[in-house]
């Protein structure tokens, strides 16, 4: 059987917000570029102070970004799930990687190596824009989050990641807002104890908003969790363009 390409995932990819915005000379660029690479779960993706590796997108599976001190304690930043592509500051600095970044789960990656991908940008110096475009997104979103974290009581901060997260599920499937994340990834990610968000799920599994499984949350009913994560009319508008950024 022969070895995957990127082209093989072309479908995958119109269901990414960013993805589809770029002109179709670029996207074909991008695609002819592109390696397809495979992890086992855990397996490292690179870790912080490697040097500039290029840009990913997930197209299965999906990848932990954590900090670890010297100590050995772990702050869970994101979980990544497809379609999202991630790694575009090292195009901008060319500096060292600033997280680590684990697969969770077996995970499929297509990977523009750093060389190729500025030469690609090189090439057509307005395209940096789109670049900085997926980087802004992020940036609001870690905006949003710093400021939930220092305002907001934790069963809105909770729903509020739900929602983010759900967004992303539903591009891939709009029938179903199914999200695989453990509680404990969850409660990392909003700087609660795992105690805490398991009682929060639980009040929303007994309102009927959320269905609780192993590993799993099925969100039931979207208007009354929006009720319950009040996004404003910003967060509103940024929402459909995170993908599985957050």
């Amino acid at each position: 059987m022969p070895a995957p390409l990127a082209k093989d995932y072309r479908d995958r990819l119109q269901h990414d917000w960013w993805f589809t915005t770029l002109p179709p000379a670029m996207a074909e660029q991008m695609l002819d570029a592109a390696i397809v690479r495979s992890f086992k779960d855990k397996q490292c993706i690179f870790a912080r102070g490697d040097a500039p590796c290029g840009l990913y997108c997930i197209v299965g599976g999906s990848v932990r970004v954590t900090g670890v001190t010297e100590a050995g304690k772990e702050a869970l930043l994101a979980c990544l799930d497809p379609i999202t592509w991630f790694g575009e500051i090292c195009l901008f600095d060319n500096l060292p990687r600033t997280h680590d970044a684990y697969a969770q789960g077996a995970t499929v990656m297509l990977q523009v190596q750093q060389q190729r991908m500025l030469e690609i940008l090189s090439a057509s110096p307005e395209h940096w824009r789109l670049l900085g475009m997926l980087m802004a997104v992020k940036l609001r979103l870690t905006f949003i989050g710093m400021e939930d974290l220092a305002l907001l009581p934790a069963p809105q901060r909770l729903a509020r990641r739900l929602l983010l997260i759900a967004e992303n599920a539903m591009q891939r499937d709009a029938a179903n807002c199914h999200i695989e994340i453990q509680q404990e990834q969850l409660a990392m990610m909003l700087s609660l104890s795992r105690q805490t968000a398991n009682q929060i799920l639980k009040e929303l599994e007994a309102q009927g908003i959320v269905r609780l499984a192993y590993g799993r949350i099925d969100i039931l009913d979207m208007p009354r969790m929006r009720q319950v994560a009040r996004l404003s009319e910003h967060e509103r508008t940024v929402l459909p363009h995170v993908g599985g950024s957050v």
